[in-house]
């Protein structure tokens, strides 16, 4: 009976091994992030391996991917893992201040423009929690990401998921150029006048450039507008943004993002009636599970700046 017990704590310090290089796409990652060393995590796997009896990783010397069975073995395994995870937490939290991990998957658009107002007086709040934000543009799915939690914009959320407003309930897309570029080529008037200017593109990675939007007294216009930059949403908004200053083109962009341009003269607002504005983001996390208590505090912590700010906390929340 010994024996069984102890087989099967090895087993799942295998599994747990395996998570941590499938979550972080690579044993080098996993062991940084873990604190494990690379020779131990392969052990771990290789013994898992063995005893399935299936390969769960292709390793060349330049990459580590999934097999399909491995990815239907993180898709089985890794919600119970997190269910454990948050059991532990909630047993922790019972002595007394809540402790424990909580990741977040947020857009970059959230991590500067969201949370410095909320993260700072939140770990003020809780100094036993640890915090860990992982920026992403590409909508993954928050719990086999292994996340308790995301933000992300209303078209973006998942189903079965409950959803709390957190930051801005309003937002809106800031049109902008420098005065030297204003100089040089004009001050367009209306939307379709972009069409004549050179501007500033953004995309999600794989996915199609989106149209520019513009709505005014009703009136709303779609145009889809040219230029010689393409930058990559999230990581290369900056680099856009400083290109824009540079006098390269046009600018649309969330207006949070682009205001200390503005307050500094770099950029210049341009149809200012015309900028489409848009519901803020919200706190996703799903209903079918264990709330972790250091997500259980987080939520509590947003509503609680709902409230003081006056915010409407959405139906049901």
């Amino acid at each position: 009976m010994v024996g069984v017990g102890r087989a099967r704590v090895a087993d799942l310090t295998d599994l747990n091994a395996f998570l941590l290089v499938a979550r972080s796409q690579g044993f080098r990652q996993a062991a940084r992030e873990s604190g494990i060393s690379s020779s131990a995590l392969s052990d771990a796997v290789k013994r898992l391996e063995d005893e399935l009896g299936v390969r769960l990783f292709n390793r060349t010397t330049r990459s580590v991917l999934m097999t399909d069975a491995g990815r239907l073995l993180m898709e089985r395994t890794a919600p119970a893992f997190a269910e454990v995870a948050s059991a532990l937490n909630e047993v922790k939290s019972s002595r007394g201040r809540t402790s424990g991990e909580l990741r977040l998957n947020v857009p970059m658009s959230a991590a500067k423009l969201v949370l410095p107002a909320i993260v700072p007086p939140f770990l003020a709040a809780y100094p036993d929690i640890s915090l860990e934000i992982v920026t992403d543009e590409n909508f993954v799915d928050i719990i086999k990401s292994g996340c308790d939690a995301g933000i992300r914009y209303d078209e973006r959320l998942e189903q079965d998921m409950l959803a709390l407003p957190i930051g801005p309930r309003q937002q809106r897309f800031a049109l902008a150029a420098s005065p030297d570029y204003l100089a040089r080529r004009g001050t367009p008037q209306h939307p379709q006048d972009l069409l004549l200017h050179d501007c500033i593109l953004g995309r999600f990675s794989g996915r199609a450039i989106p149209p520019w939007e513009f709505e005014r007294n009703g009136e709303e216009v779609v145009i889809n507008p040219k230029g010689n930059l393409i930058v990559q949403f999230g990581g290369g908004t900056d680099l856009g943004i400083d290109a824009a200053i540079a006098g390269c083109g046009m600018s649309y962009i969330f207006e949070d993002w682009l205001r200390p341009h503005f307050e500094r003269g770099e950029l210049v607002p341009v149809m200012e009636e015309w900028w489409l504005r848009f519901p803020g983001p919200f706190l996703y996390y799903s209903g079918r599970r264990l709330v972790p208590a250091p997500l259980r505090a987080f939520i509590d912590f947003v509503r609680q700046m709902n409230r003081d700010a006056g915010k409407d906390l959405g139906p049901g929340l």
